[in-house]
């Protein structure tokens, strides 16, 4: 579990990867009414939580990418070089949660230098929103030089980034944290989209559409907070991304279940299995519109 944690942010969020969604409905649309969206609500840890598990990991998609045979491209990277002009803490945190899941991408494919690009870039943005204390950038980037030393690079990442999620929460600042876990999603999704498009395999098509049931929770958080223009304009874009979801359907298979050891633990694991239906039209329609939505993202 720690490792999958740390992977998928090694610089971010406390993301767990991709856990079964046979607790939700895979038709499920969200309406709120918009009396209760009048004022923002402080959204609960457990609440985010709950979206956060189910965010399927950019590290889980670049293992995928990776186990097929397609080899590594900074092409589908976010430059660092935005980072200085990121000024607002919103581009901040969105840019936060993008560059966590190229970090993913990175360490999968053990880039260690550009690793060391990303961790400094996501330090200056943690800095920037003022979450920077709980990030020993020193350390990580010595250890992320070593990759002997992963297990204490995940554990030091695992701390760190759980006290900035607390500390975003006990400071009624928890729309940053939605912006972040929204950048680690769009990420995510780009990464395993564009390598759809250039070698294009049924586990990967599945990995993708079952993102439309995140995809509606997470439009569900940022709608708490549309009030605030830039708000409103990122859930528009999301809302591009569920249009080419529409087609795509899930299904939940019953397993057994199954009893296994977890560190030192007995563990009781559900052995559910999703089933997705998704053709190749309404894949190069999804593959199209997150390219567009994201570089537009990324160029605010």
């Amino acid at each position: 579990m720690l490792k999958k944690l740390v992977y998928v942010l090694v610089a971010v969020l406390l993301i767990l990867s991709c856990k079964s969604i046979r607790d939700r409905s895979a038709e499920a649309e969200f309406e709120v009414p918009d009396s209760i969206l009048d004022q923002a609500l402080e959204i609960s840890e457990e609440t985010m939580q709950n979206v956060v598990q189910n965010i399927s990991s950019p590290v889980e998609m670049a293992a995928l990418i990776k186990e097929l045979g397609v080899p590594y491209s900074n092409r589908y990277l976010s430059s660092t070089t935005r980072v200085e002009n990121l000024s607002t803490n919103f581009k901040q945190s969105l840019n936060l949660g993008i560059y966590g899941a190229d970090l993913g991408y990175l360490n999968m494919y053990n880039k260690t230098s550009a690793v060391i690009e990303y961790i400094s870039a996501i330090k200056t943005l943690a800095d920037a929103i003022k979450v920077g204390q709980f990030f020993d950038f020193t350390t990580l980037k010595r250890l992320a030089t070593n990759n002997q030393n992963l297990d204490s690079l995940m554990y030091i990442s695992v701390h760190s980034f759980n006290q900035m999620d607390k500390f975003l929460h006990s400071n009624n600042r928890s729309n940053l944290s939605a912006l972040i876990v929204t950048g680690v999603w769009i990420e995510g999704l780009y990464l395993g989209t564009q390598v759809a498009r250039e070698a294009p395999n049924s586990q990967l098509a599945e990995r993708i559409g079952e993102q439309k049931l995140t995809l509606n929770e997470l439009i569900l958080i940022l709608e708490n907070y549309k009030a605030d223009k830039q708000y409103a304009k990122l859930i528009d874009e999301l809302l591009l991304i569920k249009e080419q979801f529409k087609g795509v359907t899930i299904k939940i298979e019953k397993g057994e279940p199954e009893m296994i050891e977890e560190d030192g633990m007995l563990t009781i694991v559900q052995n559910d299995k999703s089933i997705v239906e998704i053709d190749s039209d309404q894949l190069d329609k999804i593959i199209t519109t997150t390219e567009e939505v994201r570089n537009r993202l990324i160029s605010l």
